[in-house]
């Protein structure tokens, strides 16, 4: 499966309003592992960043002033995503301001070039429900470092989130991972040993253990009237076959 993680930082909040894309950041993952093939873009958005934006990502007017603009760079991103599960964090933020660059160019809408969009804040709200589910919340829950995170970027937040979502969606809480036990890394096969349970060391109870135990079954014992049900299982280990 291949899936893109993607972020966009923006002039504004609302592309109704004339508001553009600024930077574009997208991360691969293909079989649940980061590939390292990435695409990160600056856009010229002929226009100003509201002053709000502009403290978000630091993106200023003179810096864009000689980046493509989307037309340019559209099909480098389309063929980016394509075919692709895409996955963004508050997606339908992104996938508007998407829609509304390629309609500007006489494009198709984001989601006739990719298999589907996922926003990961839903899903992020379905686990932990009534929690901060923000990407800085999520990388603190998760022990991701987000140290080096003091402006907002596309192509950082979109690492962050490939790294989140892993977590996220990894179904593992154990130490332990479930794999075929048949294969290694690989494919190759993978030569189990028996177990010799011989070198485990065996620790007998003390005197005193036996002590409590045994009257703890007399107690058993008086309680339902005869033998406890412990009675016949420490009788039939004392009659079992021993074996080296």
């Amino acid at each position: 499966m291949r899936q893109i993680i993607f972020d966009t930082e923006t002039t504004g909040l609302d592309p109704a309003q004339g508001h553009r894309i600024v930077e574009i950041g997208c991360v691969e993952i293909v079989n649940r592992a980061v590939t390292g093939r990435n695409l990160h873009i600056y856009l010229n958005p002929d226009r100003d960043s509201d002053p709000e934006a502009l403290a978000v990502h630091g993106l200023t007017t003179e810096f864009l002033s000689d980046k493509p603009r989307f037309g340019d760079v559209a099909e480098q991103f389309i063929s980016f995503i394509e075919g692709a599960e895409l996955i963004a964090h508050n997606a339908g933020f992104d996938v508007k301001f998407f829609n509304a660059e390629l309609q500007k160019i006489g494009r198709k809408t984001i989601d006739s070039y990719c298999d589907s969009v996922i926003d990961s804040l839903a899903h992020a709200r379905t686990l932990y429900p009534g929690k901060r589910n923000s990407l800085d919340a999520l990388c603190d829950r998760y022990g991701i470092s987000n140290a080096h995170r003091t402006l907002h970027g596309a192509l950082l937040d979109s690492q962050l989130l490939a790294e989140v979502w892993l977590a996220m969606t990894r179904g593992q809480d154990a130490l332990l991972i479930d794999v075929d036990d048949s294969q290694g890394a690989g494919g190759a096969q993978v030569e189990l040993g028996r177990f010799d349970a011989s070198v485990l060391p065996v620790i007998a109870a003390a005197g005193e253990d036996l002590a409590e135990h045994e009257a703890y079954l007399a107690a058993l014992d008086k309680a339902v009237g005869g033998a406890c049900l412990w009675r016949g299982l420490d009788a039939s280990a004392e009659t079992a076959p021993q074996t080296v």
